[in-house]
């Protein structure tokens, strides 16, 4: 896939399943705002990856919020496996410490193998982390504390989100069609 379709892909599923499933009840207002950047690196090793991650932290946090608040930094073929993703995950959240970027930014991450501690590959609730392709997601502490403040009983999400997961299931999950999850996710299984 190229840059372009990489960015669409994330965008169907962010429409199809975060902001559509309601996933993260505060995704809709940044992204109708335009205010949510994506970011294709083209990094072929790890090391340009996490330098193409250092530009988008010092980038998020000079941004203007009203411009951007928040950014998502996407590589399409340089994380297949998970677990590997999530080392990646954990360096990242190391280099916001290394800008001085604690309780000003934090990172989330998402990947279309995503699984949960103590769950099985295909559990339905790994499905609320999976996305089309490996992503970093960069968010600013300030919005999400608004955020919250705003939502009532925030901290249910996580199980309405499985609720919502359960009663679509495997087959719903699917059925959105957004386009690279499946791919990368059945290879697998093929």
């Amino acid at each position: 896939m190229n840059r372009d379709e990489v960015i669409a892909a994330t965008r169907q599923w962010i429409e199809k399943a975060v902001i559509g499933l309601n996933l993260c009840p505060f995704a809709k207002s940044v992204y109708v705002k335009n205010q949510v950047r994506i970011v294709v690196s083209e990094a072929k090793h790890v090391d340009a990856f996490l330098e193409d991650l250092d530009r988008e932290l010092e980038f998020l946090a000079a941004a203007d919020p009203a411009e951007v608040d928040t950014t998502l930094l996407v590589h399409p073929t340089l994380f297949p496996d998970f677990l590997d993703f999530n080392e990646i995950a954990g360096i990242a959240e190391e280099a916001v410490e290394e800008h001085e970027l604690e309780g000003i930014l934090q990172v989330a991450s998402f990947h279309p193998r995503f699984q949960f501690e103590d769950t099985a590959e295909d559990d339905i609730e790994n499905f609320t982390n999976r996305s089309p392709f490996p992503t970093l997601h960069l968010l600013r502490e300030e919005s999400i504390e608004r955020a919250v403040a705003a939502y009532p009983e925030a901290e249910a999400i996580y199980e309405r989100n499985i609720e919502t997961m359960q009663k679509l299931g495997l087959e719903g999950w699917k059925a959105l069609g957004i386009p690279g999850q499946w791919d990368q996710v059945g290879d697998e299984k093929k």
